[in-house]
């Protein structure tokens, strides 16, 4: 992937993001596919509307129609009869959302299967590797998403959690050998400080480009964008920005 910043206004950006598959004008937005389609949509009615880049979950594209079936037909492109660029989450915000149905240590996450009730583990290693079999044109690195409220104490905590899986995606995705774009995730809050760690540390682990999570799980929209104010700064200008929602 290749992005070129086109102009600015303020905070505002314009840019053009180039992939293999086409070129995503930025700000974009992107229909969600959750399990390989955009509901109630053709492809060609997604493409119709403008839809230059579509999402997929990876979570809930693992456990259905699973990993390999996908595979079975190519990859999420050719499954989906899309030819357009995708990016697909890490599935990070779905297992945490399972509440007690999931342990998260050091190593990942532990949770059972909201389809049967399986035992499955996901940690970065096993995100990144579904990503790269899905054919993912931006790949998310594996983060917690830390919930609201939080206090500080539990924020860097989770934040340092998503730091060190973030050099795990990382290496991962390099030694897959995946040419494809690797997004990393700012963390830690609601607390400036934090954010502002969290960012500068992606930044020395090198990323294609940038997200910020954290966001819409619950906070008051000031919060927000008391978030939004301050952080895109503390990001590289010459990068692509995700915002999460």
């Amino acid at each position: 992937m290749k992005f070129k910043l086109k102009n600015t206004n303020n905070k505002a950006r314009r840019g053009t993001m180039i992939f293999a598959r086409g070129m995503v004008e930025t700000p974009a937005f992107m229909p969600v596919g959750t399990y390989g389609t955009v509901k109630a949509m053709t492809p060609e009615e997604v493409k119709g509307i403008g839809a230059q880049i579509i999402l997929g979950n990876t979570f809930h594209l693992s456990i259905t129609p699973g990993t390999e079936v996908i595979k079975a037909h190519g990859d999420l492109h050719d499954f989906m009869h899309w030819q357009g660029p995708i990016l697909t989450d890490s599935g990070g915000f779905q297992v945490f959302s399972l509440g007690d149905m999931r342990k998260i240590s050091e190593a990942g996450v532990d949770f059972r299967s909201p389809k049967d009730g399986a035992k499955i583990f996901m940690g970065p290693e096993e995100s990144i590797k579904i990503q790269s079999d899905l054919g993912a044109d931006i790949v998310m690195i594996f983060d917690e998403c830390t919930p609201y409220p939080a206090d500080k104490a539990t924020a860097d905590q989770s934040m340092q959690l998503s730091l060190r899986w973030a050099q795990r995606s990382k290496d991962t995705h390099q030694a897959l050998g995946n040419n494809n774009a690797l997004f990393g995730i700012v963390q830690g809050g609601m607390y400036e400080d934090l954010r502002q760690q969290s960012a500068k540390k992606l930044i020395e682990i090198e990323f294609d480009g940038y997200a910020i999570g954290g966001l819409s799980v619950g906070e008051p929209k000031e919060a927000m964008i008391k978030v939004l104010d301050f952080l895109p700064e503390q990001l590289p200008k010459d990068k692509p920005r995700y915002l999460m929602g």
